[in-house]
């Protein structure tokens, strides 16, 4: 039973408005970071009663799931990038783009079984290092600039 006639419909990516931009990603990175950097922070001076000690395991589990988020929202918006953005072209441009990929994906899992900050900040390393990509291929210029974030480190922009 059909109401109106179907028509196959095509589009050139998932997200066909042609928006997309790393910000994003670069934005979950350093929350992972700042996820990191808090459980690192946790302290607990002298045995801690039950009720500190429930506080600082409510406190752990709150951080690690927005950590675990984040980490899985980098990994999302690469792969927005990856799968609908760069083309061919920018693969020849930058040929090591697809090992770049392929390591931040890896970085971003490692970031969500570890409290690990190097492994957090070389995460963000590399979704900046894409960012720079990305903007060269729009023939823009790419800068770093102190991020406005508690992680005291950088956010690439274009000029």
């Amino acid at each position: 039973f059909k109401i109106l006639p179907t028509r196959v419909a095509y589009a050139h990516c998932d997200v066909p408005c042609g928006i997309y931009d790393p910000h994003a990603a670069q934005l979950a990175a350093h929350t992972v970071i700042r996820m990191t950097q808090m459980i690192n922070d946790l302290t607990v001076k002298g045995e801690p009663t039950f009720e500190e000690r429930k506080k600082i395991i409510h406190q752990i589990s709150r951080l690690t799931k927005v950590n675990e988020e984040h980490a899985e929202m980098v990994k999302h918006e690469v792969r927005v990038l990856w799968g609908d953005y760069f083309k061919d072209e920018h693969l020849e441009k930058y040929p090591d783009l697809h090992n770049l990929v392929f390591q931040t994906m890896k970085l971003a899992s490692k970031a969500r079984q570890d409290i690990n900050i190097d492994a957090a900040k070389e995460l963000l390393t590399n979704v900046q290092q894409i960012a720079e990509i990305f903007f060269k291929t729009k023939n823009l210029t790419p800068i770093r600039v102190k991020s406005p974030y508690p992680t005291g480190l950088e956010i690439v922009l274009h000029k």
